[in-house]
């Protein structure tokens, strides 16, 4: 007799999700905009526009590396609730924003309001997900990202084209309005009661109250390869115009969105039947071959099918490594699990467009996703290091801990 699932599509996973892609869809429609708002608007230089653009990412790692500590103490209901509301505040500073110091320091008010919710909607997920479908769990409540990845930028073109960038901040106070709105739906959370001596214990102020150690070898394997990633993300624009293959490009995140959107829920089923190694090693072997594909890109169709490779690749990466970082946490420890994980992300997202822009004088646009390349591929190596050797005794301490937990 085949035994019965657990129950996945629950109303708080719904509800959670949808928060997710409000908040994501915020995130989009703005980051798509801001540089031009900024240089059009202000009349600043593009490195001021690029300040506006990033403090945003630096608000939100700043706030989680403090919202994972506190969650535990305030609980995970309340904590949404205070970035939404914190998210509708800063949303409505947009429109009185005179100066670009102003829009700086909006940008970065905003920015933590974001890490807020996302951390808590990565946190909420996490707990009311069934353990034996975790990772088709988190596959699933990954497309509310994918969605936003796809929709805001092309909403936030849409409506600079067609209206103004006052618009913008109008549909980006909707959505916290939406977000606010359908809280009240979500039930009364079963959340870990923490302890006396774990209260105790939080309030101090020592490394493991701001990072869970567990998760940062997962999350260090994660952030090289958002790095990696970011270097398509930050380039394919201007890299598409040298190689005059631009109609081709504006395609290149549709096809990795729906790749992204059609695998991820098998990806997520054969995490929880197979086990994280036999994910991660073929994703990575899968995203260094797109980077390059990406890199050795004559003709559209290459363009487009790195598209495809590249999705697999990280799609399949990404969901897993969320998955990998919540079975090896306490459960009492789980705001603190999101908050590490989602803080060495936005690391790698922030800082590996740095890196690659000292490196395009050197190698060219071709020469430097090589390099990417070399360096996903090198990930292999970094996992099975860092987490892939230690897979079974990892998890069978985990299944303990979350046992004696429950």
């Amino acid at each position: 007799m085949v035994p019965k699932k657990s129950k996945l599509w629950t109303k708080d996973f719904i509800i959670i999700s949808i928060e997710n892609l409000l908040a994501f869809l915020s995130f989009y429609l703005l980051m798509i905009v801001i540089s031009g708002y900024a240089m059009s608007k202000f009349d600043s230089s593009p490195g001021e526009a690029g300040i506006a653009t990033s403090i945003f990412v630096i608000g939100g790692l700043f706030m989680r590396l403090l919202i994972g500590k506190w969650m535990g103490q305030i609980g995970y209901k309340k904590t949404l609730y205070s970035g939404i509301i914190f998210s509708f505040i800063t949303t409505l500073l947009y429109f009185g924003v005179n100066s670009i110091i102003l829009l700086v320091i909006v940008r970065f008010l905003h920015g933590m309001s974001f890490g807020i919710i996302t951390t808590a909607t990565g946190t909420i997920i996490a707990s009311i997900i069934p353990m034996d479908r975790r990772g088709e769990g988190i596959s699933y409540y990954g497309l509310s990202l994918i969605l936003a990845t796809a929709v805001g930028p092309f909403l936030g073109i849409f409506i600079t084209q067609n209206g103004s960038f006052n618009m913008i901040f109008v549909a980006c106070t909707i959505t916290s309005i939406i977000s606010f709105l359908i809280m009240p739906f979500l039930s009364s959370l079963n959340e870990m009661e923490l302890t006396a001596e774990q209260l105790e214990e939080m309030k101090e102020f020592k490394f493991d109250n701001f990072f869970e150690t567990k998760v940062i070898p997962i999350s260090m394997c994660c952030m090289i390869i958002y790095i990696c990633y970011s270097s398509v993300v930050s380039f394919v624009a201007v890299y598409s115009q040298e190689i005059n293959l631009i109609s081709a490009a504006s395609f290149f995140f549709i096809v990795y969105g729906a790749v992204v959107a059609i695998t991820r829920p098998v990806i997520g089923r054969l995490f929880d039947s197979k086990g994280e190694n036999s994910i991660m090693y073929p994703a990575i072997l899968i995203f260094s071959i797109g980077i390059t594909l990406f890199s050795q890109a004559h003709h559209g169709y290459t363009i487009l099918l790195a598209g495809a490779v590249l999705g697999l690749g990280f799609g399949a990466i990404q969901s897993s490594t969320q998955a990998i970082s919540v079975n090896v946490t306490p459960q009492h420890r789980m705001g603190l699990a999101n908050s590490t994980y989602f803080a060495f992300t936005d690391i790698g997202m922030g800082i590996g467009p740095l890196l690659v822009g000292l490196m395009i004088p050197f190698f060219g646009y071709r020469g430097m996703y090589m390099v990417m390349a070399i360096v996903a591929a090198v990930c292999l190596l970094v996992y099975y290091l860092l987490h892939g050797k230690k897979v079974h005794w990892i998890n069978e301490m985990s299944v303990h801990e979350h046992v004696v937990m429950d």
